[in-house]
């Protein structure tokens, strides 16, 4: 909205050469809409991935861009309702274009607050046969089996693999569908010796991979809760959480893990940052990450002097052994769906078909920095490296977080500092992991027993003092 001429005479000739028609002016039903509303966190992050593209094909609609950051203005104060505020900025702005997570959007649907799209798709047989199946899947089953929003991006994890030292080393190289169990059963494998800066890890992550950090990988993979927000009761001194630790701490102990002492980076240059990650300096046999590891192991050729490349494999996983085709990893932070009776529904309709479409897929495929596409076949590689891997996997709905808004806020830091001090003592040798969860059970339960009590009191007592107002 606010960019320079030059900006505007590139985008006129990206526009040219790359959407079929694009001068040739808004489809004839969108003739007379002359404004748009649309719900977005920055107007212009907003312009530079959507809205820029979106005006050089429809310049007679007007969009008008309404921030969320004004939604979360009181969040520092101890009675912010986050999902009241939320809605009361809804109510209050009437955008016609919603922006929301998966929550807000199942959320939105189930009360009807969303315009349903799957009768516009047919209407204008809007091709959706290239769309990445799992997103079409998760969005309806959070719709309650029909389609209220679109998302042009999304987000996944994958297993990464330096080629050259499996080959170095005589290992077989990873394959798709790995669960946790293998892949640290093959990163025992690759050899311990050699001081910090110059030794090879089998497995790893940016900052290391602690106790709790790689027990946590694990259990997200497998769908695990460590608390029953329903029931309000802990579920941590469980055998499925007992062998989560216990294979955890086994690859730790192994010393195959990277888990530098000191947390790894401290601070520093990007050159420095780079230097210090085991995996882009070719010194680290596996890691799990999205696909901005793409981008940086790309700057890092560019900014470290006598940089020395490797081959670079990728496959699916890791896995739940119990379905291995499936993944939890695959999310979406901007659904985009239209405010159910919205004046500029028609308006709304033809942004959120621009945005989903193969064409706009196309000029965005040439970075990662949003994400992956959600169209399919537009972004085949990056920098060299296949991105199908990515699309292989189908999507296994994470619920661990379902209702979490149910237990309060004030046991979650009563509740870390007891797991921390228990599994350190594990990690110290001072303790089993048998006897640290069950610590953590009866702790954590009792602090989240007092939590709630405490929250009921605290609600009788504001009602109480509310009523006293009023009379």
């Amino acid at each position: 909205m606010k960019n320079g001429i030059l900006h505007k005479v590139m985008l006129v000739l990206v526009c040219g050469l790359l959407f079929a028609g694009c001068t040739g002016g808004p489809a004839k039903e969108t003739e007379q809409v002359s404004s748009l509303k649309v719900m977005f966190w920055d107007e212009n992050y907003f312009y530079r991935e959507y809205g820029d593209l979106f005006a050089m094909k429809y310049p007679n609609i007007e969009v008008e861009i309404v921030t969320t950051d004004q939604i979360y203005q009181d969040n520092d104060k101890e009675d912010f309702d986050r999902e009241k505020a939320f809605a009361d900025f809804i109510e209050k702005e009437q955008p016609d274009v919603l922006l929301l997570d998966t929550d807000q959007y199942e959320k939105f649907a189930s009360e009807g607050k969303l315009a349903e799209l799957d009768s516009l798709i047919s209407k204008d047989k809007y091709d959706t046969e290239t769309i990445f199946p799992a997103i079409l899947e998760i969005l309806k089953e959070k719709g309650g089996g029909k389609l209220y929003g679109l998302s042009p991006t999304f987000y996944g994890s994958a297993l990464y693999y330096n080629a050259d030292l499996f080959a170095k080393y005589g290992i077989e190289v990873p394959h798709d569908g790995m669960s946790w169990q293998e892949i640290l059963d093959t990163a025992r494998r690759f050899p311990t010796d050699g001081d910090k800066k110059t030794r090879v890890y089998g497995f790893g992550s940016d900052y290391g991979m602690s106790l709790e950090n790689l027990a946590s990988s694990i259990s997200s993979t497998q769908g695990l809760n460590y608390i029953n927000p329903d029931t309000m009761k802990l579920t941590v001194n469980t055998d499925s959480w007992k062998q989560v630790y216990k294979m955890a701490m086994d690859a730790l102990d192994s010393k195959a893990i990277y888990n530098p002492d000191d947390g790894g980076f401290q601070g520093g240059t990007m050159e420095e940052y780079y230097q210090s990650q085991p995996f882009m300096m070719g010194r680290m046999a596996m890691t799990v990450d999205g696909t901005y590891l793409l981008q940086n192991l790309k700057d890092a050729q560019g900014q470290i002097k006598d940089y020395k490349p490797f081959q670079i494999g990728v496959v699916a996983g890791p896995v739940d052994p119990a379905e291995p085709d499936k993944s939890r990893n695959i999310s979406m932070s901007e659904i985009l769906a239209i405010r159910a009776n919205s004046p500029n529904a028609e308006a709304a309709w033809e942004f959120l078909k621009f945005v989903n479409g193969d064409e706009f897929a196309k000029v965005k495929s040439r970075t990662l920095n949003g994400g992956l596409m959600s169209r399919m076949g537009v972004q085949k590689e990056y920098n060299g490296v296949s991105l199908d891997v990515f699309y292989k996997l189908k999507p296994k709905l994470d619920n661990s977080y379902s209702n979490y808004d149910k237990i309060p806020d004030s046991f979650h830091e009563k509740y870390y500092s007891i797991f921390s001090r228990e599994m350190k003592l594990v990690q110290e040798k001072k303790k089993s992991i048998d006897e640290a969860l069950q610590t953590v059970q009866d702790e954590g339960q009792a602090a989240l027993d007092k939590a709630v009590q405490d929250e009921a009191a605290g609600k009788k007592d504001k009602s109480g003092a509310e009523t006293d107002q009023a009379g």
